[in-house]
């Protein structure tokens, strides 16, 4: 069980309702569903089977586009994977980045087995220690309203871990095409003539 009480569809709801034309990517699993659940979005890419790659597509995206926020958001289990990432992420920090990751302290694809953040592991410090600018963990809703807005600011690299309750949702994604999803997030970023 987390120790999260926040619900992750309460959490999705704020930062999607938040996000303006900023870029997002997500993760596999819960962040990819609850996207396309609630707000699905053509300037949303959702690497919804392909377990790893959101923090260093995010990373591109942000170096590629410095003017728009660009929003990781991925799950636990996903960004422990990707801990070089998270090094690589830090040391290069571009100030339009934000990576959100949900942390329910469970494998949730998978079974839901404990994650090592369950067992204490702490990724917003590793983050920091990393060379993020703003790195917190958030576990309440005053928190998370406090953080919301300085996600999309261009204002230094951020990381946040947002704890949240095991609740389990339908799987929910309209498009289940990966080549369909790149298309469409090229063309509402630089228009018809990128698929050209």
């Amino acid at each position: 069980m987390s120790s999260g009480h926040m619900d992750r569809r309460d959490v999705a709801r704020k930062l999607l309702a938040a996000r303006g034309e900023a870029l997002i990517v997500t993760g596999l699993g819960s962040t990819c569903y609850d996207s396309g659940a609630i707000a699905d979005h053509p300037l949303t890419f959702a690497f919804w089977g392909g377990m790893g790659a959101a923090a260093m597509a995010g990373l591109g995206l942000a170096l590629a586009q410095k003017k728009r926020p660009v929003l990781v958001w991925t799950g636990d289990g996903e960004m422990l994977m990707g801990l070089g990432a998270l090094a690589t992420l830090g040391t290069q920090a571009p100030p339009n980045l934000s990576v959100v990751v949900i942390d329910n302290e469970l494998y949730s694809e998978t079974g839901m087995q404990k994650t090592h953040t369950g067992r204490g592991l702490d990724l917003a410090a590793m983050a920091k220690a990393a060379g993020f600018e703003r790195s917190a963990t958030i576990r309440t809703e005053a928190e998370l309203d406090e953080w919301i807005p300085k996600l999309y600011k261009p204002e230094g690299a951020a990381f946040v871990a947002i704890k949240v309750n095991d609740a389990r949702y339908p799987l929910t994604l309209k498009i289940r095409d990966g080549s369909l999803l790149k298309n469409r997030f090229r063309e509402a970023l630089l228009g018809s003539k990128a698929l050209e």
